[in-house]
C-alpha cells in the first residue's frame, strides 16, 4: 500500500506542498510537451506534404507507447522507486523531443513517438499516483483542480508558445526538451517524499477499467478528443481560412477555458452526489460545442468564444473523472486504477487523431467536427445508460 510521505499519517487532512509541487513540476513538463509538441510536429508534417492520414497515424503512436508504457509504470516504481523513474523519464523525454529535429526521416518518427510519450506516460501515472497518494480526502476536489490546472496551463502554453517559435529551426525543440528538463529539480528536491508501492493491487490490471467505467470511459473522450484535436486543428484551422498563427492562438483560448474552469469543477465535484451527472452535463455541452464547428468557419471570435466554454469542458472530463476514481481507491489499488487512467487516455490518443484523421480525409475539412460530435455521442448514450440502469456510483 502507498505509505504517506515520512512524518505524516494517513489521511492526511493537509496539502502536503512538496509532493504537490512535485507532482505539479512533472505534469507541467507533460502539458507543454504534448501542447507543444503535437501542433509543432503536425504543421511539420503538412508542410512536407504527408497526407492527413499518415499524421492521424504517426500521431496515433503515441497512445500505443502510451498503452504499453502505462501497463508496466507500477511495476517499474516498485522496483526503482517513483521519484527516481520519474527523473529517467524526463531524461529519455527530453532526448526523444531533440531527436525530432535532428533526425528528418519521416518512418523514424514512429519509433521516436514511442521513446517520448512512453516517457511522457510515466510521468502521467506517477504524478498522478503521487497527487492521489497524498491529497486530503476532504480537500481531494481542490488538489485535483490544482493539478488539472496546471496541466491545462501546459496545454495552453503549448500551443501559444508554439505560435510564438514557430516551427521552423531547433529552437522550439530546444525550448520544449529545456522545459521538460527542469521538471527534474522539484521531483529530485522531494524525492524522498514520493509515495512507496510495497503491495500489489487486488486485481488484474485490465479489471480497474471496467470497475470504474465512468471514470474511464470520460478520460477514453478526452484523450480522443484532446489529442486528435491538438494535432489536427491546426490543418482544421488553416484550413478555414485562418493563419497559422490565428489557429494556435485558437488553441491557446481552449486551454484558457480548461484553466479557468478546473479549480470550480473539482471543488464542485466534491459537492456533488454523484459525479456521473456532472461528466455526463460536460459531455453534452462538449458535443453541442462541436456541432457548432463548422458554422463557425472564418468567424474567428465567435470560434474563440465557443472553444472557451467547450475547452474547459472537455478538460473537466479529466479533472472529474480523476476525482471519481481517487474517491474510490486507495493504496495500491490507487496506483493500478491510475495506470488503468492513463491507458484509458492513451485508447484515445490512438483512436482520436486517427479517426478525426481519416474523417478529414473522407468527408473534407468538417470531418474534424464531426468526428469529434461522434466521440463526445458515445460517452452521452454510455452515461445516460449508467444512470438510468445502474444506481451504483461507478
Amino acid at each position: 500500500m502507498a505509505q504517506p510521505p515520512s512524518g505524516m499519517s494517513a489521511p492526511v487532512e493537509d496539502i502536503h506542498w512538496p509532493s504537490l509541487i512535485a507532482a505539479i513540476a512533472a505534469i507541467t513538463a507533460v502539458g507543454i510537451a504534448i501542447g507543444l509538441g503535437l501542433p509543432l510536429l503536425s504543421i511539420i508534417m503538412e508542410k512536407r506534404g504527408i497526407s492527413s492520414t499518415l499524421i492521424g497515424l504517426n500521431s496515433a503512436m503515441a497512445g500505443i507507447a502510451s498503452m504499453a508504457a502505462a501497463a508496466v509504470t507500477a511495476k517499474i516504481a516498485h522496483r526503482f522507486g517513483v521519484a527516481t523513474t520519474m527523473l529517467w523519464a524526463i531524461l529519455f523525454a527530453a532526448l526523444s523531443a531533440l531527436g525530432f529535429y535532428y533526425i528528418e526521416n519521416f518512418w523514424l518518427w514512429f519509433p521516436l513517438r514511442v521513446v517520448f510519450h512512453g516517457a511522457i506516460t510515466l510521468l502521467f501515472v506517477l504524478s498522478e499516483f503521487w497527487i492521489n497518494a497524498t491529497a486530503p480526502p476532504s480537500r481531494r476536489g481542490l488538489v485535483l483542480g490544482i493539478y488539472g490546472t496546471v496541466l491545462s496551463l501546459g496545454f495552453a502554453a503549448g500551443p501559444l508558445l508554439f505560435s510564438l517559435l514557430g516551427s521552423d529551426g531547433i529552437l522550439p525543440f530546444a525550448f520544449g526538451a529545456g522545459v521538460i528538463l527542469l521538471a527534474a529539480v522539484p521531483i529530485f528536491l522531494a524525492r524522498n517524499e514520493n509515495p512507496v508501492l510495497d503491495e500489489k493491487p487486488e486485481l488484474h490490471f485490465m479489471r480497474y477499467i471496467f470497475l470504474v467505467p465512468t471514470a474511464t470511459a470520460a478520460v477514453f473522450v478526452f484523450g480522443a478528443v484532446e489529442s486528435g484535436g491538438l494535432s489536427l486543428f491546426p490543418i482544421y484551422g488553416t484550413r478555414s481560412g485562418f493563419s497559422e498563427s490565428q489557429a494556435a492562438l485558437l488553441l491557446t483560448v481552449m486551454g484558457i477555458g480548461n484553466v479557468i474552469f478546473q479549480i470550480p469543477l473539482g471543488m464542485l465535484s466534491d459537492r456533488i452526489a454523484d459525479r456521473r451527472n456532472l461528466l455526463a452535463l460536460m459531455t453534452v455541452i462538449g458535443l453541442v460545442g462541436a456541432l457548432c464547428l463548422p458554422l463557425l468557419q472564418g468567424q474567428w471570435m465567435l470560434m474563440a468564444i465557443i472553444l472557451l466554454f467547450w475547452g474547459g469542458c472537455v478538460s473537466g472530463l479529466y479533472t472529474v473523472g480523476l476525482s471519481h476514481l481517487g474517491s474510490r481507491l486507495t493504496g495500491a489499488d490507487l496506483a493500478a486504477a491510475n495506470a488503468a487512467f492513463i491507458f484509458c487516455y492513451a485508447v484515445g490518443t490512438v483512436a482520436g487523431p486517427q479517426t478525426i484523421g481519416a474523417a478529414m480525409d473522407i468527408a473534407g475539412n468538417d470531418g474534424f467536427a464531426w468526428a469529434i460530435a461522434g466521440f463526445f455521442g458515445l460517452y452521452v448514450l454510455l452515461s445516460v445508460v449508467r444512470i438510468v440502469f445502474n444506481p451504483k456510483r461507478t
